[in-house]
């Protein structure tokens, strides 16, 4: 992925609790706009600074499903956080699918790492600006629809017949 976007600076939005593996989480911690989900103050705390980063035209990759997708289907369900973000910033949503995660990386062993191709496509921009709190179901929607369609098309290898088809 970061060659996909390397003329771009980006962060991705991480799990607080990631930067306290050891090495990796100083790398984390300076790559990352943490999340901590633990307790309302600090879930608000992370949003003002996840703001204040784009503020400062930093793009911010979220993944809207909040976890892995250990199911079969394309996608599981989206959280409706990022979205309300975009609206509230008035900041445009540019998905890109990484076609081949599974299968460098699968979610069930952190030594399944492999090398291989890592396709990326880039989906349409979706401007967020005139929407309003009231348009979040709306837009995330499209988004899910537009990705969800994009990997049964590009044949994603961890989508199964009769899962989210």
């Amino acid at each position: 992925m970061l060659k996909t976007v390397r003329k771009q600076n980006i962060r991705i939005l991480g799990k607080a609790e990631m930067a306290k593996i050891p090495l990796f989480g100083f790398i984390y911690k300076n790559a990352a706009v943490m999340v901590d989900r633990s307790s309302a103050a600090h879930r608000t705390k992370s949003v003002h600074v996840l703001k204040s980063v784009l503020r400062k035209n930093i793009s911010v990759y979220i993944c809207p499903e909040g976890t892995f997708n250990t199911t079969n289907a394309p996608l599981k369900d989206f959280y409706d956080g990022a979205f309300k973000i975009a609206i509230e910033m008035q900041t445009p949503i540019k998905p890109i699918i990484l076609l081949d995660t599974y299968d460098r990386l699968h979610f069930n062993n952190i030594l399944s790492l492999n090398p291989g191709r890592s396709r990326s496509v880039y989906l349409r921009e979706t401007v967020t600006q005139g929407m309003t709190m009231a348009d979040v179901s709306t837009l995330k929607t499209a988004i899910y629809q537009q990705m969800e369609e994009t990997l049964i098309r590009y044949g994603a290898t961890w989508i199964k017949p009769g899962d989210g088809q």
